[in-house]
């Protein structure tokens, strides 16, 4: 076992704007279209040449706010456009295995907004069609390409931790009655939007999980409002994952081990701090960046650049499989809980 160190590991994230420049259609209007592509314009070196809406004045007046050349009315328009090398789907939930078809067949790179698809089988086809046709393609959950998460990997990679037995990661927002994550037609309820973070930090912690047990309770809208789960992976380790509409809470996270724990304060899917701290105590171990939320969103963009520059079909920051191993544990959420979505359709028993 690796003694405790005397300082934290420094991130391997390389600089965003050495990426090779790349030529980048969005597909979607929305909130975290506007934040992605202006933390990309101000970080990276990546064009913007085109975005479509199904509205087409929605798309043009994003492409004048954000100094894009081209605006579609159709998203069928813009993956035939000869000067877009990937597309980035930020279009609702429910339109994820659509659009990233679409981009995906019309032989477009294709980096998909977290999650991937509303369910396992869904995400499985996009998985295989990238595949199938020797395309990049990722999940876009930005998490997992920030510097933070690169000292996280690394500590995990040491084994400074000992065996980790417990993690503890929720996330908790409250949101006004007019919000898209309050619609039954929109897949709506926590767990695709918030808690697809601490379950993506368990599964990828402790792997896929051996048993489920988990709780649901409804919102007055018509969506479920709170999910609490534990799974338990097949040495009986244990990760306590738990998301809510009704509140807000700490987001916070932390990892557990025999020889030390990692906390992670709230929020801790965002940039900023983390601490280790030794068993039975001791010096703590402080890593420090500033909380820019996200503004911080270019990492992803910059990393699938590198990806596709490089021939790779996928990034081994996020690799599909563990997307797919997200989204099994989320369906077995859904059904120990009562939680029922699929397209059109969000509802609690």
């Amino acid at each position: 076992m690796p003694a405790f160190p005397s300082t934290l590991p420094t991130p391997r994230t390389p600089p965003s704007m050495d990426a090779p420049p790349l030529r980048w259609g969005v597909l979607g209007t929305g909130w975290i279209a506007e934040r992605f592509v202006a933390s990309v314009q101000r970080h990276t070196r990546q064009r913007f040449t085109a975005v479509a809406s199904r509205a087409a004045g929605r798309a043009k007046d994003f492409a004048e706010r954000h100094g894009i050349p081209a605006a579609y009315g159709s998203y069928e328009d813009l993956v035939a456009a000869s000067d877009v090398d990937v597309v980035y789907v930020a279009t609702e939930h429910t339109a994820h295995l659509a659009c990233a078809r679409l981009a995906l067949e019309a032989g477009k790179h294709t980096l998909v907004e977290k999650p991937l698809a509303l369910d396992a089988s869904e995400a499985a086809q996009i998985v295989e069609l990238a595949s199938a046709r020797g395309l990049f393609c990722a999940e876009a959950l930005w998490t997992f390409f920030l510097p933070k998460f690169d000292v996280v990997r690394q500590i995990l990679e040491s084994g400074v931790l000992g065996d980790i037995h417990t993690v503890l990661a929720e996330y908790g927002e409250h949101f006004t009655a007019e919000h898209r994550i309050l619609r039954p037609d929109s897949a709506g309820g926590p767990l695709l939007d918030l808690g697809t973070y601490p379950l993506s930090l368990a599964t990828w912690v402790l792997g896929a999980p051996a048993e489920i047990l988990a709780l649901g309770q409804p919102h007055p809208a018509g969506v479920n409002g709170q999910t609490a789960a534990v799974l338990r992976d097949a040495d009986g380790n244990q990760a306590v994952v738990h998301t809510t509409l009704f509140s807000d809470t700490p987001t916070s996270a932390t990892l557990a081990g025999t020889r030390a724990t990692l906390t992670l304060p709230g929020p801790f899917y965002q940039p900023g701090d983390l601490t280790l701290t030794p068993s039975g105590g001791g010096t703590t171990l402080t890593y420090t960046e500033p909380r820019t939320a996200h503004e911080a969103l270019h990492h992803e963009a910059a990393e699938v650049a590198r990806c596709v520059a490089a021939g790779q079909l996928e990034t081994p920051l996020r690799p599909l499989a563990d997307s797919l191993t997200t989204l099994r544990a989320m369906d077995e959420i859904r059904r120990v809980a009562g939680i029922h979505f699929g397209p059109g359709q969000a509802v609690l028993e």
